[in-house]
């Protein structure tokens, strides 16, 4: 498979060596924005998908008028956080 090339981006050189005083070891400046590409295109899948799902869900509350409470919703969420806190939790 053939590689492209992503434009040039112009930036202040402020934002340059700012940019480059964030870099680790070993990190490259094309790797950093590779990286960063690749992450806000992912960002932004989600967050389409994030609507697209809420569209989906207000378009079937219109048309059955059904609804789940807040607070079951809500309850629902914060146990799902909960559980990835504790999945992310350091080992001692």
């Amino acid at each position: 498979m053939k590689t492209a090339v992503l434009p040039q981006v112009r930036v202040a050189p402020e934002l340059r060596a700012e940019l480059e005083s964030v870099l680790r070891k070993g990190e490259t400046l094309s790797g950093f924005v590779e990286a960063s590409v690749r992450g806000a295109v992912e960002y932004r899948r989600v967050q389409e998908a994030f609507y697209a799902r809420g569209e989906a869900a207000f378009r079937q509350f219109q048309r059955d008028g059904i609804a789940r409470p807040a607070g079951k919703v809500l309850a629902e969420l914060r146990g799902k956080l909960e559980a990835r806190r504790k999945q992310l939790k350091p080992k001692p």
